[in-house]
């Protein structure tokens, strides 16, 4: 498995942006069960690397996957070197298009969260950021982190979106497993 890294801005009641405040997301979303948003919705869960993109170096640590640049990252050490100053984030560790169920996947000082669905050009989450597809999934098939718990309705439901949304962009996605530290930014 290849392992990718992020550190996000928390979305939660607590740390709920000004513009989108947490009561407002609920209430748009129908996510009523959610505890906290862990995503890779940059809209939503703000990235908080910032690498240098003129910097030859910099673009060793940058992943690319295929002509779309993602905000994800080769090294943790890299995002800690890049890492904007802020005491609380979630720092994750991904894997894209896993083969297998990666809720049995240890990594160590990481703790497996669920599964996203991140749009073909890695910005949009489908499972929180599109309003729904209430034809594909519930608010309910959704953990209260807003990530898939199971590695098969994953897959599923990522099959089922292009299917029933063949124009529509945000439908064409990737599915990210997701583990969050335990205890760094926490």
């Amino acid at each position: 498995m290849k392992f990718l890294y992020a550190a996000r801005g928390i979305y939660n009641k607590e740390y709920g942006g000004d513009e989108f405040s947490w009561d407002k997301y609920i209430e748009w979303s129908k996510l009523t069960h959610l505890t906290e948003l862990v995503s890779l919705d940059g809209m939503l869960n703000e990235n908080l690397v910032e690498p240098d993109f003129d910097s030859a170096e910099d673009w060793n640590f940058i992943y690319c996957e295929g002509i779309f640049q993602t905000d994800l990252f080769t090294s943790v050490d890299f995002v800690f070197k890049r890492l904007k100053a802020i005491d609380t984030f979630n720092l994750l560790a991904v894997v894209l298009e896993p083969e297998q169920d990666c809720k049995y996947v240890m990594v160590e000082g990481f703790e497996f969260v669920g599964y996203e669905l991140l749009d073909r050009d890695f910005s949009i989450s489908a499972l929180t950021n599109c309003g729904g597809f209430d034809e594909t999934f519930l608010p309910t098939d959704l953990n209260d982190k807003g990530l898939i718990d199971d590695f098969t309705k994953a897959y599923e439901i990522k099959k089922m979106l292009i299917e029933n949304n063949p124009d529509e962009h945000h439908a064409d996605t990737n599915v990210i497993a997701v583990w969050r530290h335990k205890t760094i930014g926490r």
